[in-house]
């Protein structure tokens, strides 16, 4: 088999089969290729408010509209009822003991609780991508649009690239497979196939403060909702429910995450340190979850019905940084180039981020000598922000054992994701050009400063670098996340943008247009 277009990309998973989406939109043919068949399993599953926001923004500029009912839990479930995904209102974090064997402890004062909401209903709220279904869909409208479409496409090899285009050659069901392309675009995830191709380097140590981590998880049926176990404060009532969102159990060494799909399956890992992964064990699957949920009650009570409904992925090394992303006659999407750990849903924001870069060189620069130059630069960026991203979860992830200081770093995220949204949506996105404004000063040079002091610890004042990261976050909060009242509870509210609009160089009026535009008006009270 034989395949000549303009663009190849190789994966099709979301990123891929948007990727191929855009460049066919912008009149290139298009040849996706995939390793496999679909539908099939993928890890990466939960959304956010700015990658709900990108995609809608991608959707709209390259005409996709078929895609917006996506960006959004409500339309979402109305056009597409059979596409399984699930609802997410935000971010809930619970912290468990240290001592192995205690339950959570749900104290009255909500100091070993988080819940940060990103929506004020389930209208407009996130989700969490069952990606069986949604990355089968993407596949289904790269089809439609034009792409050449060929799975069980096994690549192996190289054969030239240069300023004129790639040539790689593989099998596909047992034939050979030939594909020429003037750009190959590599979304085939992780030490994918044109890093292991071009033999490109990967640091010892991907990330600077981030820890070697493995991963353990699956998908399970009949998982409890904490909300129903008698476990959280009793008399309060929080700012949504906490397992419709983005649920995560902390603790020593690690922390667990559980997403609920509208079909009946839960979504559940672990991300762990490698020290714990090799004390329990992880590449024996099963009984490794089982050893761990040991250590934390409260996670085995809220799994003693459950059941796993495909065979537990075991990942030895999460974190991934490749040496370089971009070269003649190829790229790579952020999710090939980089994988840092599921923590805070980081992974989406920035692949979509490199997706709407990559339409724009597409549109501006095809053809002319310059796209080559324009690709490299934007891939050196990608990797700048994943880099950032990187030492924020390392150093959330160095708290795991003192959750008001987890707590506190986690605002450093919320507060620059809840910024650049806003900055998009007032179509001001100059506020905040580099994921987690990780460009602006500043906020960057002292978000570096807090993080490396925090995986020090060696000596380290946690009150006073609490207080710095509040004084870091102020001139971007407008989510109200210096409100020391709220005791951790941290709802979707309008006023809160409104009462801020000023950092962000808008009125009141601008602010309140913005909520109704975007269905966002509604407050939640505590």
């Amino acid at each position: 088999m034989k395949l000549e277009a303009d663009v190849a990309v190789l994966g099709s998973g979301f990123g891929g089969s948007l990727a191929a989406l855009v460049a066919r939109r912008l009149g290139l043919t298009v040849a996706l290729l995939e390793r496999g068949t679909h539908p099939r399993f993928a890890i990466g599953e939960s959304t956010s408010p700015l990658a709900n926001l990108l995609l809608e923004e991608i959707a709209r500029r390259y005409g996709l509209p078929r895609l917006l009912p996506l960006c959004k839990w409500g339309p979402w479930r109305r056009e597409y009822p059979a596409l399984a995904c699930g609802l997410k209102r935000g971010f809930s974090f619970y912290a468990h003991p240290s001592a192995a064997g205690r339950p959570f402890a749900g104290d009255p004062d909500r100091s070993d609780q988080l819940l940060v909401g990103a929506s004020p209903r389930d209208e407009v709220a996130d989700t969490h991508w069952y990606r069986p279904d949604f990355d089968a869909f993407l596949v289904g409208e790269a089809r439609d649009a034009g792409a050449e479409y060929a799975d069980r496409a096994e690549l192996e090899r190289v054969e030239s690239m240069n300023e004129d285009g790639i040539r790689f050659s593989g099998r596909r069901a047992g034939e050979p497979l030939e594909i020429r392309a003037r750009l190959a675009v590599d979304a085939s995830g992780p030490r994918g196939f044109l890093w292991r191709a071009l033999r490109i380097g990967e640091r010892p140590r991907p990330f600077e403060g981030m820890p070697e981590t493995a991963g353990l998880y699956a998908h399970f049926t009949d998982v409890h909702r904490l909300d129903e176990m008698g476990v959280l404060p009793d008399g309060q009532t929080p700012p949504y429910p906490p397992d419709d969102a983005a649920l995560h159990h902390v603790f020593d060494g690690g922390w667990i995450w559980v997403l609920r799909f509208g079909n009946g399956l839960t979504s559940a890992g672990v991300a762990a340190r490698d020290p714990l992964a090799r004390a329990l064990r992880f590449e024996e699957g099963a009984p490794a979850w089982e050893r761990l949920l040991e250590r934390l009650p409260t996670v085995r009570d809220q799994f003693a019905s459950a059941r796993p409904a495909l065979p537990f992925v075991h990942r030895p090394r999460l974190p991934f940084r490749t040496e370089q992303a971009s070269g003649p006659g190829w790229t790579m999407l952020p999710s090939a180039a980089a994988f840092v750990d599921p923590l805070l849903s980081t992974g989406f924001p920035l692949t979509l981020l490199g997706i709407e870069r990559l339409g724009r060189a597409l549109a501006e620069d095809w053809g002319s000598p310059s796209l080559r130059d324009r690709l490299a630069r934007d891939a050196r960026r990608s990797l700048a922000e994943t880099d950032a991203a990187a030492l924020l979860v390392g150093a959330l992830s160095s708290a795991f054992d003192d959750f008001p200081l987890f707590a506190a770093l986690s605002k450093l995220y919320f507060a620059a994701a809840s910024f650049s949204e806003a900055a998009r949506r007032l179509g001001r996105p100059e506020l905040a050009g580099s994921f987690l404004c990780s460009d602006r000063e500043p906020f960057a040079s002292r978000t570096r400063s807090i993080c490396f002091r925090a995986i020090g610890r060696s000596g380290l004042d946690r009150a006073s670098l609490i207080e710095d990261v509040h004084e870091a976050i102020a001139p971007l909060d407008v989510a109200g996340l210096g409100r020391r009242d709220r005791r951790n509870w941290y709802p979707f509210r309008g006023e809160d943008l409104v009462e801020k609009a000023g950092k962000l160089g808008a009125t009141a009026e601008e602010a309140h247009a913005l909520l109704e535009r975007c269905g966002l008006s509604e407050p939640i009270a505590v």
